[in-house]
């Protein structure tokens, strides 16, 4: 039994269904998370930096710093603590002059005038000039001028002596400024000729070809 309004009157019911509750609204879904965007991709244009190798200790670049020094007979090795800084290859000739022999009266000899030569390096790039003195002149205007401290004989009985210079005097501000040492090894051609020098040829000069590897070391 219940009473139910109609028409604005109440009314006394027992058999009437009693109503169904009213159903609630059902409760909102939680909002969906906000989708976080993926980051972009750079632009097909755009090209990521090439890292930059550090220069290597005492500022020679990583080409210079990885020379490494020849092997050689121990007459011509330099001191333990010296480091190349400079490899050479020389392309050019040996100039020989004809006079007198020394201390045999009426004999006549070859004897080195002076080397005339050009200095490059592995891929042909010019590095400078070899010349009188024996003076060493790289393209950056730097000097360096010598005296022979020893020799051996080449591998080759056509080859001219292999050898270790010292410095004499340094000029300029370049490569060749401070270096201290030379070595001069793998040598071809450059003898002078067993024949050709007497008398009648008194002054005469001649030129044989002959190449060369530079080893220029600095100070320690």
């Amino acid at each position: 039994m219940f009473i139910r309004s109609v028409a604005g009157l109440s009314v006394l019911c027992f058999a009437c269904a009693e109503p169904a509750p009213a159903a609630s609204a059902p409760a909102s879904a939680p909002p969906a998370p906000l989708e976080t965007a993926a980051p972009a991709a750079p632009a097909p244009s755009e090209v990521s930096p090439v890292p930059t190798a550090a220069p290597a200790e005492g500022g020679a670049s990583p080409a210079t710093a990885s020379i490494a020094a020849p092997k050689t007979p121990e007459a011509i090795a330099v001191p333990a603590s010296s480091k190349v800084v400079l490899k050479a290859s020389a392309k050019g000739a040996q100039i020989y002059v004809c006079g007198p022999k020394k201390d045999a009266p009426g004999k006549f000899e070859w004897s080195l005038k002076a080397p005339e030569a050009t200095l490059s390096d592995d891929q042909g790039k010019s590095l400078g000039k070899h010349y009188a003195g024996p003076t060493w002149e790289a393209t950056d205007g730097s000097k360096v001028v010598g005296a022979m401290k020893a020799k051996v004989d080449a591998p080759s009985a056509t080859a001219i002596p292999w050898l270790l210079v010292e410095a004499k005097s340094n000029e300029g501000q370049g490569i060749l400024s401070h270096i201290a040492f030379i070595q001069r090894v793998e040598t071809e051609g450059g003898k002078a000729p067993a024949s050709g020098c007497d008398k009648a040829h008194d002054k005469a000069e001649t030129r044989v070809d002959y190449s060369a590897q530079y080893y220029f070391y600095a100070a320690p």
